[in-house]
């Protein structure tokens, strides 16, 4: 396991599409999702949830995002709609993390988005930490609302994102980061 100011150092994305299986071992997905749920939670509200693709699942989701595509884009092509049947198909795990914000008298909704922003990084970092790759994605199925509903979110969910895992099939390249000096103020 990586020393974890290393971990954090060099972390990096990789796409679904260079990824391959196997996928996180029952034990291994209970840890990344014990992970997941370790994040700042004022008010103890736990304003994320976690919806694990996998197997089967995968294929599920592909035809509700295929279907649904092909309704909203009429003049879609049969390999457009395959594209998005095949969606959730490159990596062998895929977890969507739901943001459901409640009504709170101290915990205004940005503070309880946020909180499912950071456990969507746990999860990342987790899954790194396990040897695995990871790439948070979003993209249309995220905020369509038809998808959102054949998925089981309520209308108080939204998806912070989808976390896709799996073994990488190349070396991770890093990419440009900012320097600090440009990010970076004093006040």
């Amino acid at each position: 396991m990586p020393d974890a100011i290393e971990l954090l150092k060099t972390r990096r994305s990789l796409k679904p599409f260079e990824m391959t299986g196997p996928g996180p071992s029952s034990a291994e997905l209970e840890t990344i999702l014990t992970i997941g749920s370790r994040v700042p939670d004022h008010g103890k509200i736990a304003p994320w949830r976690f919806i694990v693709f996998e197997g089967e699942g995968r294929d599920k989701a592909g035809e509700i995002f295929a279907r649904i595509f092909k309704a909203k884009n009429v003049n879609a092509t049969p390999d457009q709609i395959e594209k998005e049947r095949k969606k959730f198909n490159d990596a062998p795990l895929v977890i969507g993390v739901v943001s459901r914000t409640v009504q709170h008298f101290k915990v205004p909704a940005w503070e309880q988005e946020l909180s499912a922003g950071a456990s969507a990084m746990n999860i990342v970092l987790a899954a790194n930490a396990l040897g695995y790759a990871a790439d948070w994605l979003t993209g249309w199925i995220a905020f369509d609302r038809d998808v959102l509903t054949a998925l089981g979110l309520g209308a108080n969910e939204k998806i912070a994102g989808f976390i896709h895992i799996g073994r990488p099939t190349k070396i991770i390249e890093d990419r440009p980061r900012p320097a600090l000096g440009e990010i970076v103020t004093r006040f």
